[in-house]
């Protein structure tokens, strides 16, 4: 049952953020199609992107003239467009699959996590060892406020507009992309809390199309609330503090301090929002059964 699945970059309206909507979204569908008929793969272009973030971390950390932080900041940003560019390009080649989310996740992941070893690096010039524990710190919390805000709204996509994701698929074989994938989810469902119980309730009502539009319902009314919150945790806010950090302070220490102490109080609000909000649809899924 997926007659109000989203059509505009693959993503409703109420997930895409001012600049996906107004820029990397359309550029990466035009990207997109323009890699359509190329031997191109989704993976190569999630690898590409990692490629990106790696140079703007060099460009940051190991160059760091203004010139070279200026084009960081520009790489990093067209990322972005990169970054949507591998999902788009595979809805339209028909090659969207679990094992490409995988890829992409892993991709993301490893890329920024060499960006913040290079950005340690440059401040440990000036810090030492404690350069190391503030990135290391700043990391670790990117990468829970990362795994809990896709997740969320990832979740959001399956409630309310039937898309499937890792969630609702069976991972096959081994490796270590089933692995981290398993952990991905691991940790999602340890931050998710009342989110399974609707998890289930969503997944109980898709033989009856009735009450799975009445759900999805539900859900979008949610979300209103719960969205705006869940976007200050994902990568669009922090690729612009970064680039600020970097060009207006000339280091990553600001930037480090933000994820360490905002975007963990952000993080903690979201959960106990999202939370709250699951026992409400909860709620009213078993209200609409009576």
């Amino acid at each position: 049952m997926n007659d109000f699945q989203p059509s505009v970059a693959g993503k409703p309206r109420e997930l895409q953020g001012f600049l996906n909507r107004t820029l990397y979204h359309p550029l990466a569908n035009r990207l997109a199609r323009l890699l359509v008929p190329t031997p191109v793969t989704p993976n190569m272009v999630s690898v590409a992107g990692a490629v990106m973030v790696v140079a703007a971390g060099v460009l940051y950390a190991l160059v760091g003239t203004p010139a070279a932080i200026a084009l960081g900041a520009v790489l990093h940003l067209g990322w972005h467009v990169v970054d949507g560019a591998d999902g788009a390009l595979a809805r339209m080649s028909g090659r969207a699959s679990p094992s490409g989310e995988i890829v992409d996740g892993m991709c993301d992941y490893f890329g920024h996590g060499i960006l913040y070893a290079l950005l340690a690096t440059r401040l440990d010039d000036t810090m030492g060892a404690a350069a190391w524990a503030i990135a290391l710190g700043a990391g670790i919390s990117r990468a829970v406020q990362s795994v809990f805000c896709e997740s969320q709204r990832r979740t959001y996509q399956w409630w309310a507009y039937d898309v499937p994701w890792l969630q609702t698929a069976k991972a096959e074989g081994s490796g270590i992309g089933v692995t981290l994938s398993a952990f991905y989810l691991w940790a999602w469902r340890k931050m998710s809390g009342p989110t399974q119980v609707v998890n289930r309730l969503v997944a109980s009502a898709e033989a009856d199309p009735a009450e799975r539009r009445r759900i999805a319902t539900i859900a979008r009314e949610a979300g209103r609330t719960t969205l705006p919150v869940v976007a200050v945790l994902g990568a669009n806010p922090r690729t612009v503090l970064l680039a600020l950090s970097m060009i207006v302070m000339g280091t990553s220490l600001w930037f480090f301090l933000v994820e360490l102490v905002v975007l963990n109080i952000v993080l903690v609000f979201a959960i106990a929002q999202a939370a709250a909000s699951g026992r409400r649809i909860a709620a009213l899924i078993a209200r609409g059964h009576r």
